[in-house]
């Protein structure tokens, strides 16, 4: 927004008196550093998000751990190296194409320690109910968070259940915590990406969130479209059987794509270039981002995973990916570069370019 506080607007004749306009009211669309209430955005992902943690969480809590702002903390314990993450699920529906959000809470905190390369040992839950909701309804959450820890090869050690009053929540909210073992040598961090890394995307993007704004709005779009949801632990062990010289994995959750290249980018102080015509998007979730104005970059995925990987072990990286079921669409889509720090800029189909931006809030709240 341009400062125009001294100025007073002219004519031919002089000063003109302008009115008086109430402006307590007016939202801007820029992230402020100031903002006197929570709003959606702050939970997207995008710059709300990063200002909400960086202005009040990080001051808070200190700490050089929780600093690393990563996916898991990282750190020494007993001689092991371990990954320690937690996050919490406000989907909406509870149950949708491909998923519910038992699923979501399992497949959602294995990822993330995925994304550090550790292998997940232990999750922890904790069940917030609404009054009123029905019996069936937690039982059948409570099975699907069961056979996804199973699928996962992870235990649900430990947990909790609280419940608020009818109308103080929506039915069903889930918290889980996870910590999994790193292997030796296996080092995953933006700080490790250098200029001539290979940007690889597993497949396709844009499912998921595009599969709950289907239903939840109640739109058809010709072909039902399920949510990607998946742990991608299994995934990340091939890929770092190949080598575990892998610099950084992420999983576009929140923010898409667009975010977290934005996030790499910024933390390693490096460019980003991306061709859009080499990433994946099936054509329903284009046709359904066309009718709805979205962008499929900045629409959140649960069960895809983006890579930079040294440009010598890409080959490799890329066969062993589309060998694994999790990984068979995988893309190399851009590489890492000098130019720019910071910023990612897409190649269009138009021969021309543009910056891909950190995005302010969310296209779609409340999608996992």
């Amino acid at each position: 927004m341009s400062d125009t506080t001294s100025q007073t607007p002219t004519t031919a004749q002089g000063p003109r008196d302008l009115p008086t306009v109430d402006i307590t009211g007016w939202a801007c669309p820029a992230p402020l550093r100031e903002t006197p209430r929570v709003v959606m955005g702050h939970g997207g992902g995008g710059a709300l998000s990063a200002e909400l943690v960086q202005q009040i969480f990080v001051p808070a809590f200190g700490g050089e751990l929780l600093a690393q702002l990563g996916d898991s903390a990282v750190f020494a314990l007993g001689g092991q190296r371990l990954a320690f993450s937690t996050d919490s699920y406000v989907v909406r529906p509870l149950f949708f194409p491909g998923g519910c959000i038992g699923d979501l809470a399992v497949n959602g905190t294995v990822n993330d320690l995925a994304m550090s390369g550790a292998r997940a040992a232990y999750l922890s839950c904790g069940f917030i109910l609404e009054e009123g909701v029905e019996m069936p309804v937690v039982a059948g959450v409570a099975d699907a968070m069961g056979a996804a820890a199973r699928a996962a090869g992870v235990e649900v050690a430990t947990g909790d259940t609280k419940v608020v009053e009818a109308g103080r929540g929506d039915g069903v909210y889930l918290n889980t915590a996870g910590i999994g073992v790193i292997p030796p040598g296996v080092d995953l961090r933006p700080q490790r990406v250098v200029p001539g890394d290979v940007v690889i995307v597993s497949g396709d993007i844009g499912v998921h969130g595009v599969a709950i704004m289907s239903v939840r709005e109640g739109l058809e779009f010709g072909v039902e479209i399920e949510s990607d949801c998946a742990a991608l632990g299994g995934l990340v062990q091939t890929m770092l059987a190949v080598t575990p010289e892998l610099h950084v994995l992420r999983d576009p959750t929140r923010g898409g794509l667009a975010a977290a290249l934005n996030e790499i980018a910024t933390a390693s102080a490096t460019g980003v270039v991306i061709d859009e015509r080499a990433i994946p998007v099936p054509p329903a979730v284009a046709n359904a981002c066309a009718i709805l104005g979205l962008d499929p970059m900045y629409v959140a995925n649960e069960g895809k995973l983006v890579a930079f990987v040294p440009r010598e072990h890409a080959d490799a990286v890329l066969d062993a990916m589309r060998a694994h079921p999790l990984g068979a669409g995988a893309a190399v889509i851009g590489e890492a570069v000098a130019a720019h720090p910071g910023m990612v800029v897409a190649r269009t189909p138009l021969g021309g370019t543009r910056v891909v931006d950190l995005p302010l809030g969310e296209q779609l709240p409340r999608i996992c």
